[in-house]
This record gives structure tokens, C-alpha cells and sequence, in this order.
């Protein structure tokens, strides 16, 4: 008989994903593969950083970093937290077979859309409303300044070529399922929520910027409380692949051009991304609650550069998806 959390299992099961054919072990019910494996079939060395702590992959395109019993990652130097945590067993870093499959994979091997399939229409989505104030620090709430990097942001891709439109344009509340029906009703191809953070306690240090997608089915989310609880599928979830490489494109983006702490691209079950039939994703662009960082999201100025840092992420998106003839 199997005695306890410590027993593993071998899987017979191959797998065919972006591991190509690498043996899983299963923890329990979820499957792992050895990281050397995975490495090797997708053309990258690996070596310790801090042996058995960290450990790094690269190749001549990109170079990926993992915490051993952590669910923190990084690719190309953005934060990325994994649906399950790299750990070892017998002497050896492994990855759950899901990271492979729908972390790594969308990101290393972005998938096209089809033939003649552009990214033209955005909706942005600023969270919040009437008589949902949302974060509230003093007399600065954030259902305002989610409207107003909306608008500065709305404009900037009109510039760029983009048709844009807001789930709301006033300091009305739009219902949550109603979000992503807009953006199916306008025909978006992409649908961005706009948020800003905060917390009671921590207040003087925990500040900067994250972007979250869709959490695959059968993963938890990155939060405890980040959306609502349950492990199933849901709409958003057909377009896995896309919705963290949007996100990637954007947290990137952030991280690059603005003076931001990079708390990572992760994943919930947030009400207008499970039911977003486009790419989705919700941006929290940093905390409220933090002295210096609010005074930055109160300033028009640094909106229009967190505006131009997310265009330069649907821009990179864009580049990536679009098939050329």
C-alpha cells in the first residue's frame, strides 16, 4: 500500500507536448518531468546558479531561471509564477508537465493566428465604477485612475492604428459579466481590464506592477484570493496560449520601460477573464497603498508612460500572432 505525501508514482503515459516525448513522473495526480529532459529536447543547458536553490536553462534566445520548491521563474528576466512549484526528486530538478505545456510552451513557441486574423480591435476595460470605488487611498479612489490611464492609453492606440472602445467612459458601474460581453459584442480581438493595487498591511514595501491571465483548468491561481475558487474550465480558458503571451508582452514591457518593481506575470480565475472569449487580460498597475507609488499613479505623466509601456506590449503581442503573407 502507498504510505503517505512522500510516495511517488511512475507514469506510463507519454506525453505529447512541448517536452516531445519526455517520461513524466506523477506526483499524486499531477506529473512532472525531469527539467534536464525538458532542457535537452527543447535545445537549452542548464546549470545551477546556487546548486539545488537555483537553476538556470539558456540558449542563443532566451534564458530561463527557477527556484527549487517555488512556484518564481523568470524568462528573459521577467517574473513569471508557475502553476506548481520546480522541486526536486532524486537529485533532480522537475517541472510540472502543466508549466511545460502551458507556461513554456506559448511563450518560447507562440502559436499564429490564422491566415489573415489581425489584432485591430481593443477593448479596455477600467475597473470598477459608481458605486464600486475599488482601492481606496484618502480621497483617491481607484475607479478613477483606472478610467484615466484607460483614456490616456485609449489614445495612444488610436494613434498607433488600433479601434479602441471602454467597457465605460463615466463613473458608472458596469457589471463584472457584462465586461467581457462588451468587448465579444464590439467583435475585440484583445480585452484589457486596468486596475490598481493595494493592501492593508505592508504598506511602505510592497508596491509594483503584475499583469494576470486566465489559470489553466486543474491549476490554483497565483493568489489565494486572486478571483473565485474551483479548478475547471472555463471560456477564456480555449485560448490559454494566448492570454499569457499577451500578458508576457505587457508585464515585459512595464518591467523594461518603467521604473516599476516586476511582480510577474500570474494567473487567476478574475470574473472577466473566464468569461473573455478574446485574449484577455487584467493589468494591476501598482499599489495605492504604497507612499511613493501612489504619488506616481496621481501623476498624468507617469500614466501616459505605464500607456505607452502596455502599447509597446500589444505591440510586441501583435508582432508575434499575426501571420505574414
Amino acid at each position: 500500500m502507498l504510505l503517505g505525501a512522500c510516495i511517488w508514482i511512475l507514469s506510463l503515459a507519454q506525453a505529447r507536448t512541448a517536452s516531445h516525448g519526455v517520461q513524466p513522473a506523477g506526483l499524486f495526480s499531477r506529473n512532472y518531468i525531469r527539467l534536464a529532459d525538458w532542457a535537452h529536447a527543447n535545445n537549452f543547458e542548464l546549470h545551477w546558479l546556487k546548486q539545488d536553490e537555483t537553476v538556470q536553462l539558456g540558449n542563443h534566445s532566451a534564458r530561463l531561471v527557477f527556484e527549487v520548491d517555488s512556484r518564481a521563474a523568470e524568462l528573459n528576466g521577467t517574473s513569471i509564477k508557475l502553476c506548481y512549484p520546480l522541486i526536486m526528486r532524486n537529485g533532480s530538478p522537475c517541472l510540472a508537465q502543466l508549466d511545460a505545456d502551458a507556461t513554456l510552451k506559448p511563450l518560447l513557441y507562440p502559436s499564429r493566428n490564422r491566415a489573415g486574423a489581425k489584432v485591430r480591435t481593443i477593448v479596455l476595460d477600467p475597473g470598477h465604477g459608481g458605486r464600486d470605488p475599488g482601492n481606496m487611498d484618502g480621497s483617491h479612489q481607484e475607479k478613477k485612475y483606472a478610467l484615466l490611464l484607460a483614456q490616456e492609453l485609449a489614445d495612444q492606440l488610436k494613434r498607433a492604428g488600433f479601434n479602441v472602445s471602454l467597457t465605460r467612459t463615466t463613473d458608472t458601474l458596469i457589471d463584472l459579466p457584462d465586461r467581457p460581453d462588451i468587448a465579444r459584442r464590439r467583435g475585440a480581438d484583445l480585452f484589457i481590464s486596468l486596475h490598481w493595487n493595494s493592501v492593508a498591511s505592508g504598506r511602505s514595501t510592497l508596491k509594483g506592477a503584475q499583469t494576470y491571465c486566465l489559470t489553466p483548468a486543474g491549476a490554483p491561481s497565483s493568489n489565494a484570493d486572486a478571483g473565485v475558487s474551483g479548478g475547471g474550465s472555463h471560456p477564456g480558458n480555449r485560448l490559454n496560449d494566448k492570454n499569457i503571451l499577451l500578458a508576457y508582452d505587457i508585464q515585459t514591457a512595464m518591467r523594461k520601460d518603467l521604473a516599476v518593481e516586476d511582480l510577474g506575470v500570474r494567473r487567476a480565475r478574475f470574473w472577466v477573464l473566464r468569461e473573455a472569449v478574446m485574449p484577455a487580460v487584467l493589468i494591476e498597475g501598482g499599489y495605492m497603498s504604497h507612499p511613493s507609488e501612489s504619488k506616481r499613479i496621481y501623476d498624468p505623466a507617469y500614466r501616459k508612460q505605464m500607456a505607452h509601456a502596455i502599447l509597446e506590449g500589444i505591440q510586441a503581442y501583435k508582432s508575434q500572432v499575426e501571420r505574414v503573407r
